[in-house]
Parts: structure tokens; sequence; C-alpha cells
């Protein structure tokens, strides 16, 4: 019983090596440089149908809520130094 174990064991391993290294759908140019485009999708996207064309305003939505964030928050800094206490609403002063 051991023995059938055993050798089950080692064919299972072998047949999973052997798998992993039978075909990993990629053709790499260089290591670490393995991309490809699917069948029908071109190799550059800009320019192409598949181009998201990003609205700018939208994609400098979040920089811009960082700065007002940075500001509030030296607002606080500042009514912190002079009062010693923390005041979260400081638009009002």
């Amino acid at each position: 019983m051991n023995k059938l174990v055993m050798l089950g064991a080692v064919l299972l391993a072998f047949g999973l090596s052997g798998a992993a290294k039978a075909y990993d759908g990629t053709k790499c140019k260089e290591a670490g440089n393995c991309w490809e485009p699917k069948p029908g999708y071109p190799a550059q996207v800009a320019g192409s149908k598949y181009d998201p064309k990003h609205d700018p305003n939208e994609l400098n939505k979040q920089a811009q809520s960082i700065k007002e964030m940075e500001a509030r928050n030296a607002k606080r800094t500042e009514v912190l130094a002079k009062t010693g206490k923390f005041v979260y609403e400081v638009e009002g002063q």
C-alpha cells in the first residue's frame, strides 16, 4: 500500500512538472518583455479604435482633490498651532 501511494505521488509530481513546462502562452522578446496582443487587437493602442481617449479634466480630478485636502490640512495645523486645539471644520475661520 505504501509503495502504491508513493508511486502515485511520484507520477503526480512528474505530470504536474511536465504540464508547467509545456507551454506558457507567451513569446517573449526578452526576459520580462512577454506582452503580445490578442489576435485582432492592435500592437499599439494609441490612435486605434481601442484608445480610451480619456478627458484630461477627469484624469486631474484626483490631483485637484489632493491639493484641496493639503490646503485644508495646512489650515487645520495653523489653527492647532494658534489655539492648541484641533478643529476639523476650518473653512469658516
